[in-house]
């Protein structure tokens, strides 16, 4: 749990618990498993522990709420950096029920539930139909395979905002079908990035290029979070001696392994921090 938060599209984090299990590629290289690790926390796999937490964990979302009210704001909660909130497991589910409860309790903080599991949200959630107007719901879809199975799941859940975190982009990702695709609700917010850390994989930049480019036509808030460990040379206006990658169909790039900080968050000479336009930002 964070208040005021380094992760630059939320005010704060809040984790309901730790622990997860992989699911898919995006998975591989899990920032919160190695965080859980270096603590001397083993909390990942089907059958590893949860680590929950007490009642004063619990109330702090409550005082960010009064905080927000007493200065007239809106607040972005994103829940959960450390877990999955739809993770399929039954000694989750009092603490999931709590979770329902104190969203619903702490009507100026907008909460962001980012899942990689989709398929399990309506099964979950008490709202059905219902949603409470805090609720923002995501999916992360790192490449065309698993947004072909995603999004068909997350553009049927009837919440205020429906978002995408394309991060790690591990391939080249086309949504524009999607933007105004009969049948199903609208893709609200898209967030892009390359991902970090000493095994990171290096993201093309075209692939974010390309979403940014379908996301100005349809009219979609666009968030560029960061290159990640690598970045394309042309991007980081810097002496540096980059290395030619392939990327199977896409061309070669030259890029460095500048390190998160270095390689920074523009793309195309730009800082993209767009946001869905629903409630007031301070």
């Amino acid at each position: 749990m964070a208040k005021n938060s380094t992760i630059e599209w939320t005010h704060h984090t809040f984790n309901p618990w730790w622990g997860c299990n992989r699911v898919s590629p995006a998975c591989d290289n899990c920032y919160a498993e190695v965080w859980a690790h270096r603590l001397g926390q083993d909390l990942w796999g089907a059958r590893g522990a949860r680590r929950f937490f007490g009642d004063n964990h619990w109330r702090e979302p409550l005082r960010w709420n009064a905080e927000a009210a007493t200065e007239q704001r809106r607040a972005r909660v994103f829940c959960a950096s450390m877990a999955d909130v739809f993770e399929w497991r039954a000694d989750l589910d009092e603490q999931r029920a709590r979770l329902w409860q104190l969203i619903e309790q702490t009507p100026n903080l907008d909460w962001l539930l980012l899942t990689k599991r989709p398929q399990h949200i309506c099964r979950m959630v008490p709202w059905k139909n219902d949603w409470p107007e805090n609720v923002w719901v995501g999916t992360t879809v790192e490449n065309q395979r698993v947004a072909d199975v995603r999004l068909p799941l997350i553009l049927r859940i009837p919440a205020r905002v429906r978002f995408l975190s394309c991060e790690p982009l591990l391939g080249p990702l086309d949504l524009s079908s999607w933007f105004s695709k009969r049948g199903y609700y609208s893709i609200d917010w898209v967030i892009a990035g390359g991902e970090s850390g000493a095994h990171s994989r290096p993201m093309h930049p075209d692939w974010p290029s390309r979403l940014l480019k379908d996301c100005l036509r349809a009219q979609v808030p666009f968030h560029f979070k960061q290159w990640g460990n690598w970045a394309p040379v042309d991007e980081l206006n810097a002496e540096l001696r980059g290395t030619t990658l392939e990327f199977g169909d896409d061309r070669p790039v030259p890029m460095v392994r500048a390190g998160k900080k270095l390689a920074g968050r523009i793309l195309q000479g730009t800082t993209w921090n767009g946001l869905p336009q629903l409630t007031c930002d301070n």
